[in-house]
């Protein structure tokens, strides 16, 4: 991955595209000790009940977040920021557009799985609303991490101002 700069400038949130693939991939290696394959990023393209966002900043791919409308609910498949660009944001502003997103596709409720020692991401989860529900354990096959199961109830009345 290249540099990161200091602060990123004209950060925006755009739906996944081919040309973002390369870029999304080394993120997901960076971020995922077991990361998506290039083939399940690329079934995303057009899957036809998901909602992919990539963060575009400084001319090049930061993040992304990704989710499943299912029924009435949005289930959070996968997010991540590029290593050398965390602590600026990026994670909140794309998970607040994946849920202004579901909104206006009437979705009431979302839902997401992490991994229990992962306490920067259940801390910005909680900060949006999210409360942890429940535990499955050693879910994540790489190592047998428990993953809490954190819910947010209410989403068509919830604003990210709350």
């Amino acid at each position: 991955m290249a540099d990161a700069p200091a602060a990123l400038k004209h950060v925006q949130v755009v739906p996944l595209a081919e040309r973002h693939i390369a870029a999304v991939l080394e993120i997901e290696k960076a971020s995922n000790s077991a990361p998506w394959s290039e083939r399940s990023f690329r079934n995303e393209l057009t899957h036809p009940d998901g909602i992919f966002l990539v963060t575009e900043g400084s001319g090049r791919v930061v993040g992304f977040a990704a989710g499943w409308v299912l029924a009435d609910e949005l289930h959070i498949i996968n997010v991540a920021v590029d290593p050398q660009c965390r602590r600026q944001g990026l994670g909140r502003k794309m998970l607040v557009e994946l849920l202004l997103h579901a909104q206006e596709k009437g979705v009431t409720c979302a839902t997401l799985e992490v991994r229990a020692g992962n306490a920067a991401a259940i801390a910005l989860y909680e900060d949006l609303g999210f409360h942890s529900c429940g535990v499955r354990k050693k879910y994540y096959p790489d190592n047998r991490e428990d993953a809490v199961v954190m819910w947010l109830h209410e989403l068509a009345e919830w604003s990210p101002e709350r």
